[in-house]
């Protein structure tokens, strides 16, 4: 599976350190995206529909997503995008 999407608790929110990572911001807008590293993040705000290889993903406000090393993809950003992220 390239991409998972999950809900956190809290508890898991503080214990992964999420409020410490970056912050990532994006007008609406299409693009084609390649990880070269794996990233998670946490939707702050904002609609997305990731299209990949093994169909579309919508990833919105609450969701925990992981995209994994390897995954190209494009981003049709729907609604504007605020989320933290970390690669790894």
């Amino acid at each position: 599976m390239q991409v998972i999407i999950e809900k956190l608790t809290e508890s898991q929110i503080e214990e992964k350190q999420i409020r410490k990572w970056s912050i990532w911001e994006k007008e609406v807008s299409e693009f084609e995206w390649f990880y070269d590293s794996m990233e998670q993040c946490l939707f702050l705000e904002g609609e997305v529909t990731v299209k990949t290889s093994e169909g579309e993903y919508l990833i919105s406000k609450g969701d925990f997503v992981t995209f994994n090393k390897g995954l190209a993809c494009t981003w049709q950003v729907k609604k504007a995008v605020r989320k933290y992220y970390k690669f790894y």
